[in-house]
């Protein structure tokens, strides 16, 4: 990919009517907004996002009845109520918008607009994670269904540091007075402008169009764009897609790990299994410093932390006869070595024989809520070290999509904030 000409086309992002809520007709902006779909994964997360607000995003995103086709047509029903009862409404004119996350540790701005859709082998957008298709087949009727991009995915990209280009614009926009700003209860102070100027609209596009961006978070959203676009006919609002894209030059993501929920396996069978297959130690609590412990480990190669019985339990030192019959041999050594390769390559597949199907493992980001939902069911959490951004960039680089799940970059763009419909013009 050309990263320094304009021979080659390279990001294209286009400016949209954002669809945002009116602040009058709810209780505050924060009562409002959701984290991602996929975030949201426990019913008690869920009942105090639909509590906090009665127009809450969640009932867009997660949409609750009896059935799929339900569920997606009370959706599609209740964003036409909002719309219609002016609880929701589209800004006056298409714009880029720049977003700001802010907490005491962490300042992130990144320029939110549609993104023109390409496959991968353009090197244009690189996907890193594999994804599931019986949840991209969900989110595309869903998606279809109401017509609209409820939630930016988050992008990034490497610019060469300088204030100049999209960098200058936002920086610029940044000093002037935002369309919106609102504290959400995890400490992030949210602030949005909305760039409509020409000019600073060009600067943005001639920058843009120089660099490729890495999936940071939303795999299954973008795999679901692709998949709606391929079933249009014509050119339309179905080729471009809702991003937030960050330059992590500037504004560097957290990466952490996404940890996995074996439901039908207790922490002792688990353990009997791994018996000269692994090295099994048991660590010390609280879970903070059984993390530490996984961190060290962590830094001499392939390690795990189990937890689900009370206790925490360091597995690390594979066999490396093991790892010689379960692990591909025509993927680069760091895929080879990735721990969520050993895990679903040795452990899921292989050891423990659990199918990577929603009844049987769970995928959660919060490691508590992983060890919570562990204990309560008897199951076993599977702690995961995060893996950092340069392996996941020079893998996507190369083509090579990790295991799904593998990754959890951050602060994820809070969902509700600015929202993208595909009829409004």
């Amino acid at each position: 990919m050309n990263t320094s000409g304009t021979d080659e086309q390279g990001l294209r992002l286009i400016p949209f009517r954002g669809l945002r809520y009116v602040p009058e007709r709810v209780g505050s902006l924060a009562a409002v907004t959701s984290p991602p779909y996929d975030v949201v994964v426990r019913p008690d997360g869920l009942h105090h996002l639909e509590s906090a607000d009665p127009h809450n995003i969640v009932r867009l995103i997660l949409p609750q009845a009896d059935t799929a086709e339900d569920r997606r047509r009370q959706a599609a029903k209740t964003l036409e109520h909002w719309l219609a009862e002016g609880v929701i409404a589209p800004d006056p004119e298409p714009a880029l918008y720049v977003y700001e996350q802010r907490n005491d540790e962490i300042l992130q701005r990144g320029l939110i607009g549609a993104l023109a859709l390409s496959s991968a082998a353009d090197g244009i957008v690189l996907p890193h994670e594999d994804v599931m298709d019986d949840v991209v087949a969900d989110r595309a009727e869903l998606m279809r269904t109401m017509q609209a991009h409820l939630e930016p995915l988050l992008l990034t990209y490497r610019s060469e540091g300088a204030r100049e280009g999209a960098a200058a614009v936002i920086e610029r926009v940044a000093e002037r007075p935002p369309l919106l700003s609102t504290t959400t209860e995890d400490g992030f102070h949210h602030r949005l402008w909305a760039v409509t100027d020409p000019a600073e609209r060009t600067e943005i596009e001639a920058d843009l169009a120089r660099h490729q961006a890495l999936i940071a978070d939303g795999h299954h959203r973008w795999a679901t764009y692709l998949r709606l676009q391929r079933e249009q006919s014509a050119p339309g609002p179905w080729d471009f897609g809702l991003v937030l894209l960050v330059d992590t030059t500037r504004h560097p993501l957290q990466v952490r790990a996404i940890h996995r929920l074996l439901r039908g396996l207790p922490v002792p069978r688990a353990l009997d299994a791994l018996t000269g297959l692994f090295r099994v130690r048991t660590v010390e609590g609280p879970l903070p410093r059984a993390l530490d412990a996984l961190a060290e480990a962590a830094a001499e190669g392939n390690a795990f932390l189990l937890a689900g019985d009370g206790g925490f339990h360091l597995v690390d030192r594979p066999d490396a006869a093991l790892l010689a019959r379960t692990i591909r041999t025509d993927r680069p050594e760091a895929w080879r070595s990735l721990d969520a390769t050993v895990l679903h390559s040795a452990l899921l597949d292989d050891v423990w024989r659990i199918p990577d199907a929603p009844e049987h493992i769970g995928y959660i980001h919060d490691t508590g809520a992983a060890v919570e939902q562990a204990e309560r069911l008897g199951a076993t959490a599977v702690l995961m070290h995060p893996v950092r951004e340069e392996v996941v960039r020079d893998l996507a680089r190369q083509g090579v999509t990790m295991p799904r799940k593998s990754t959890s970059f951050g602060p994820k763009p809070a969902t509700g904030l600015v929202m993208r419909s595909l009829t409004i013009d």
